[in-house]
């Protein structure tokens, strides 16, 4: 092992540098490094004075190349890859060490219930198997049923869906994804009481397969696993405004969720930059707000595409439409919507002095019910800027009227007359965080989104009864150095000072990629794996531990089962190979 690693200390911004004299000859890179972590002390020092010592904690670390390489000088692969593991983790699993050989083109799905949901599912997932047929060297001996620990050929897997099999069923927050699925010697089948269960059972059930040593066979051992997720809410942003995302690579986005046992596409699809879903009252803001308005618009007939491929893989699409922020590409076709700055001589916020702006708004976000079919609706409500608004003469009308004394409560008298918009429209709501701090009354159905300064917030949002999804730690776009899926995977959401009713509260979280650094060329290598430490953390059991070498063997495959899918998910860990 040769090479050198550093610490930032976030908090403080003092560097430790680790050598691999420091550790023992037999250690990984990985396991030196998390073992030095939490025994190493770092002298602080601030212009001519010494603070005290300070033990750096790991969660409070992020790690960062020193060397050209790492691993140079080191043969083989940075991280052995696992085989027949699953990603995310299973909450109960037992594998015992016989297996069973897996034929493609003679192995059958066996399903005790049918509808065309179920078998798209089945479909899918048998061609799926099919291209693992590719990775045997068929020009080797024969393989040798004599081989130890053989329990035979797996010719079928039962498919027991136990409820109701609907074919124009939606994903809801609620949707029940447990399963149990059996592979021994006397039984081969999964059971689920809801389709949802069966489509993350197939995925497992996937995953078992691996590639035996003697490149002859595909194998899975004898496993029994009962299964469901931690967070019921476990999600993706994707920023469509900033940089437009063709079809292709948000149809692609959806097959990694599913991958990864994910359930929320958050569809973050206009922002200040354009406006490129194409409304069917309003076809004037993507005409005139739109980078281009013929090629880089999502028509209604993308849209239902996205919902469609998206609940057939058990994953919601939630639209955020962000107000009163956020908005300038809506004033390119209506620009009496957004605030006039009088001495900024440019458009600001929303105008929540014009009751037109809400009866607009009133006509869009009834429209966009009956276009997206989830029952949340996004609401935004982040980053507004005041300036504008403190150079409005209409705006400072309006708070002489209403005898509003803050900007802070001109926007909750905005966002207030948009919460109870929504509700008025059948529409579940969920908010960033700065709707809740600036105190808007939000309802029991209003979820707040934490993307900042997260343990204190989330607390007071817990605290005050409210629901809360996660952001804070899993923003994609901020880019280390390769590797830096373990910042993701270190963040848990329940590392706050809350009560065990408090920690209910918290629904789960999403990762977000938001689109200045990314557009469809890179969108899914930035993406994968490193949103797929989200999906382990909201959907697995807590660890318990921050050890990493466990998981990191088991992505270095799940990447490499990506990879073969045809998701160009970039290596996690360093040098290696897939089989």
């Amino acid at each position: 092992m040769s090479g050198s690693w550093c610490f930032k200390h976030q908090k403080n911004h003092v560097f430790l540098k680790i050598s691999p004299r420091m550790c023992d000859k037999h250690s990984t890179p990985l396991s030196c490094i998390l073992a030095s972590s939490n025994r190493l002390v770092q002298v602080v020092q601030h212009t001519t004075k010494t603070v005290k010592m300070e033990k750096l904690r790991l969660a409070s670390i992020f790690l960062c190349l020193c060397s050209v390489s790492t691993y140079a000088g080191r043969a083989g692969p940075a991280i052995l890859a696992s085989k027949g593991a699953i990603w995310p983790k299973p909450q109960l699993q037992n594998v015992s060490e016989d297996y069973f050989v897996l034929l493609p083109r003679a192995f059958a799905f066996k399903a005790s219930n049918s509808c065309s949901f179920l078998t798209s599912a089945l479909e899918r997932y048998w061609d799926l198997l099919q291209q693992n047929s590719a990775r045997l060297n068929q020009k080797l001996a024969k393989f040798s049923e004599q081989t130890g620990g053989f329990l035979g050929y797996l010719g079928e897997l039962e498919v027991n869906l136990r409820g109701a099999c609907v074919d124009d069923e939606y994903p809801s927050l609620s949707m029940d994804e447990s399963y149990q699925l059996w592979i021994t010697a006397s039984r081969a089948e999964l059971q689920s009481e809801t389709i949802w269960g069966v489509l993350r059972a197939l995925e497992t059930f996937s995953q078992l397969i691996y590639l035996g040593e003697d490149g002859l066979t595909l194998r899975l051992n004898a496993t029994t696993i009962q299964d469901f997720p931690r967070f019921k809410h476990r999600g993706l942003l994707l920023d469509t405004s900033r940089h437009f995302l063709p079809l292709e690579s948000i149809l692609q986005t959806l097959d990694a969720l599913a991958y990864n046992k994910m359930n929320v596409f958050h569809w973050h699809i206009v922002d200040d930059e354009s406006f490129p879903y194409v409304s069917q009252r309003f076809p004037e803001l993507s005409r005139l707000g739109a980078y281009n308005p013929h090629t880089k618009v999502y028509t209604p007939e993308n849209i239902q595409t996205v919902i469609e491929y998206a609940r057939l893989r058990g994953i919601r699409v939630l639209p955020e439409f962000d107000t009163p922020g956020h908005t300038s590409s809506w004033g390119l076709a209506h620009p009496e919507l957004l605030t006039p700055c009088d001495q900024l001589k440019t458009s600001g916020p929303m105008d929540p002095s014009r009751e037109e702006t809400f009866e607009f708004l009133q006509s869009l976000f009834s429209e966009l019910r009956g276009v997206f079919k989830d029952e949340f609706i996004h609401l935004g409500g982040d980053e507004v800027d005041f300036s504008c608004w403190r150079q409005s003469e209409n705006i400072s009308n309006l708070m002489k009227d209403l005898n509003i004394s803050s900007y802070e409560g001109v926007e909750s008298y905005y966002v207030q007359k948009v919460v109870d918009m929504a509700e008025g429209l059948d529409y579940k709501q969920i908010v960033w965080e700065e709707v809740f701090s600036n105190g808007v009354h939000l309802g029991n159905h209003t979820l707040v989104h934490v993307w900042k300064s997260w343990t204190d917030t989330i607390r007071e949002v817990t605290s005050a009864g409210k629901q809360a999804l996660l952001s804070a730690c899993w923003y994609l776009d901020q880019l280390a150095s390769g590797g830096d899926w373990t910042d993701f995977y270190l963040c848990d959401p329940m590392d706050f000072d809350g009560t065990p009713e408090q920690q209910e509260r918290v629904l789960g979280g999403e990762a977000c990629m938001w689109g200045e650094v990314v557009n469809e060329y890179n969108i899914i290598s930035r993406t994968w794996p490193r949103a797929s430490a989200t999906a382990e953390k909201l959907w697995s059991a807590p660890s318990g531990t921050y050890k990493l070498d466990e998981p990191s063997s088991r992505l270095e495959e799940h990447t490499c089962r990506m990879n073969r899918r045809g998701i160009g998910a970039q290596p996690p860990n360093g040098a290696g190979f897939c089989d």
